[in-house]
């Protein structure tokens, strides 16, 4: 993998740049490549954009390749190619730049590794200095047409006179061009999107084929190019099959969206911006859409962020799948489909659903989310079920969501697909805490997140920037989808290799960045763990109680994370015997086990003892207390196999086999009292029943020791869940 970034901002004086609108205040805008990082198939770029002069209300930047580039999706702007160049202007929120102030955006595309890194050149357009009579009136409409002041595309169609044209409202977006030569679907003409008119008309709500009329011949000019603008897109390949898979199909090429930046300085509302759903807290430390509270009745369910294959698998060896399971194997055709499950599970009270995903279920072209795993390809679900690409499935799987009225939690599951659940930080290194596990397949010592390792080590790379770009994506998925369901994103899985002090930071960037572009979602935290695997401790009060990775906020007690309470939600993780037998769980009548955990305990022979006054004694230190002083708690993942050891792989069930099965039970009935007596919510982990760890809230056929045929083959709903989720959510 080569990366290169880019140096010295080249820079264009606003004087230069030919402007028909009133007259207009002059700008200094620049813009930097701040990331080029390629691979022997593709690339991605990301580019700040300043303004060091006076305030602009727009901004284009042309990026010149030495040879042609081919652009697949892009965020946080409207993008377009021509010849050896990429053209990029504001979108409706980051339009407005005060001197000083600067906003980013970036694209991928295809490549064969050999890509030079472009020249970037910028401009802006200020405001009106001529209509100071209107200021309010202009500072109004800044904000909603602020993609549209670019230098002489405006100027030509700014004595258009008050022509009216024909538009798509395509739900709460700003109007996009109507196809001429295609009724349905989305199409590509004059280097833009357009949506067909059957398609436009179809749309639910109040969405439709408009007449869009300037009010004047400079608004013209604003509102012609900010129709332009916001649908512009980077896609080549923005083909659909469906009215709602062509609507997921768009937002790949224009992953960029939402509402009014934090910036900008007419803000004349952005409350509306992502469909109405306006999530927030309330003062009692209750989530609200819209104003009303919303009980969060919440599973996790998995597999977008990356199945894990066995290493002697006939095909895809190894490999890491995106892709959701559904119930319904190529080899077995169940009938299941995601629809019959949302209903199932809706009937029985879930109303949130937690989405795992990882950075590479964000990319369209990815190999691990493509193709029949018969014909080449990696995936094994049926046919009738099988996703275009992972990020396809994410698009369609969040709108098909909204239309069943679950909201969706967005979940960064790791740095990579092909790490998956250990990383624990965003440029994870091997070796992993599972190198050495027991009877185990599924260790990952071949890959990485982080750049300093030795070779034979395939690089994944992650770090701050490619995260925080991620997160800015997601935030744009309400807008650009035409949805309201999202109520936020749990920024990154189980950070338990970082100190609080590492991760506070983290998270408050974290915040700034997805309030950039939709101020409208939640943020959802996790904590840290009790140390790092350098062997930095973390405090986390009694020792004799160890947290879970993601349990951990006792540092916050006097280093509060610096995000409003109103958008903040805490969201710890914690787990019992069946995921790992903690100190806490030893019996306090054998010395010779309290301290031990894990493998250890195991080969000693412990016995495990759920005691409810120790448990609660620690969850109260870990995290509880912040629910006490009214924050938001919705436990991102808890639950078990209430079977355990029985159902587990054979190494683990023959090391514990002087345990009577039902301990796990016993403790899921704990956390759950807990949890009810808190008045604290929570994703139970999972809906579907592939976890090796928990199973599921869907029993299995597959048994990993009596029934390995089984897998993927859904039973009725584990009746014994059902009435602990049942107890937790009070109905």
């Amino acid at each position: 993998m080569k990366i290169n970034t880019l140096f010295t901002p080249l820079r264009t004086v606003g004087a230069a740049v030919a402007i028909a609108l009133s007259p207009v205040a002059f700008a200094d805008v620049t813009c930097e490549v701040t990331n080029f990082n390629q691979w022997n198939s593709g690339y991605q770029a990301d580019v700040r954009v300043t303004n060091s002069g006076s305030a602009v209300s727009g901004w284009t930047v042309n990026l010149n390749f030495a040879s042609a580039p081919q652009m697949t999706n892009g965020w946080n702007a409207a993008l377009s190619t021509s010849g050896n160049t990429i053209s990029a202007s504001n979108i409706s929120w980051n339009g407005n730049l005060g001197n000083g102030q600067s906003t980013s955006f970036g694209f991928q595309g295809n490549s064969n590794g050999n890509l030079a890194t472009p020249t970037c050149v910028g401009s802006g357009t200020g405001s009106s200095s001529s209509s100071s009579s209107s200021s309010s009136t202009s500072s109004t409409s800044s904000s909603s047409t602020s993609s549209s002041s670019t230098s002489s595309t405006s100027s030509s169609s700014s004595s258009s006179g008050g022509e009216c044209v024909e538009m798509c409202k395509w739900y709460q977006d700003a109007p996009r061009p109507l196809c001429n030569n295609q009724d349905s679907g989305w199409g590509w003409e004059n280097n833009q999107s357009c949506i067909g008119r059957t398609t436009c008309n179809s749309q639910s709500g109040n969405g439709g084929v408009i007449n869009s009329c300037p009010s004047s011949s400079s608004s013209s000019s604003s509102s012609s190019t900010s129709s332009t603008s916001s649908s512009s897109t980077s896609s080549t390949s923005s083909s659909s099959t469906s009215s709602t898979s062509s609507t997921s199909s768009s937002s790949t090429s224009s992953t960029s969206s939402s509402s009014t930046s934090s910036s900008s300085t007419s803000s004349t509302s952005s409350s509306s911006s992502s469909g109405g759903g306006v999530f927030r807290v309330d003062t009692t430390g209750n989530i609200t859409k819209n104003g009303e509270v919303l009980p969060v009745r919440c599973g996790n369910w998995f597999g977008l962020e990356g199945q894990h294959e066995p290493s002697d698998a006939a095909n895809n060896p190894g490999g890491a799948p995106l892709e959701l399971y559904i119930g319904n194997m190529w080899w077995v055709n169940s009938g299941r489909t995601i629809q019959q499950t949302m209903s199932e599970i809706t009937a029985q009270g879930i109303n949130v659903i937690r989405l795992p995903i990882a950075p590479q279920t964000l990319d369209s072209t990815n190999p691990q989310g493509i193709g029949d795993v018969r014909s080449g390809g990696v995936l094994k679900n049926h046919e009738s079920v099988q996703q275009t690409n992972a990020r396809q499935a994410l698009e369609d799987f969040i709108v098909q969501a909204n239309e069943n009225d679950i909201q969706v939690l967005i979940d960064i599951h790791s740095c990579s697909n092909y790490v998956g659940w250990r990383a624990g930080r965003l440029d994870a290194e091997p070796p992993y805490v599972d190198a050495t596990r027991v009877g185990y397949d599924f260790t990952r010592e071949d890959y990485s997140c982080g750049t300093n390792v030795g070779p034979g080590v395939t690089v994944h790379e992650y770090n701050e920037e490619i995260w925080l770009n991620n997160l800015r994506e997601i935030a744009g998925l309400s807008e650009s989808l035409g949805v309201d369901n999202i109520i936020g994103i749990d920024i990154f899985n189980e950070p338990w290799d970082y100190t609080w002090e590492e991760w506070k930071a983290l998270s408050e960037s974290a915040y700034q960045a997805i309030s950039e572009v939709n101020p409208d979602i939640l943020i959802f935290v996790e904590g840290v763990a009790g140390g790092t695997a350098a062997g930095v401790e973390v405090a986390h009060g009694d020792e004799s109680s160890n947290p879970n990775w993601g349990e951990n906020f006792y540092p916050a007690q006097t280093a509060p994370l610096n995000i409003p309470k109103d958008r903040l939600v805490i969201s710890p993780h914690t787990y019992g015997p069946s995921v790992f037998v903690q100190r806490q769980f030893m019996d306090p009548n054998d010395p010779e086990c309290v301290g031990l955990e894990g493998d250890e305990a195991a080969e000693a022979g412990c016995q495990i003892v759920i005691d409810y006054a120790t448990l609660a004694a620690g969850w109260d230190e870990h995290f509880g207390f912040l629910r006490e002083q009214g924050f938001a708690m919705v436990v991102g993942e808890f639950g078990g196999n209430m079977d355990w050891p029985n159902g587990t792989r054979q190494a683990e069930k023959d090391m514990w086999s002087h345990i009577t099965p039902g301990i796990d039970r016993q403790w899921q009935e704990a956390f759950v009292d807990y949890m009810v007596e808190k008045n604290i919510q929570a994703c139970y982990w999972s809906i579907n029943p592939e976890s090796g760890d928990t199973g599921g809230w869907y029993g299995h056929e597959y048994d990993p020791v009596s029934n390995d045929a089984g897998w993927g083959r859904w039973l009725d709903f584990d009746s014994r869940k059902t009435n602990l989720l049942k107890e937790l959510w009070g109905i």
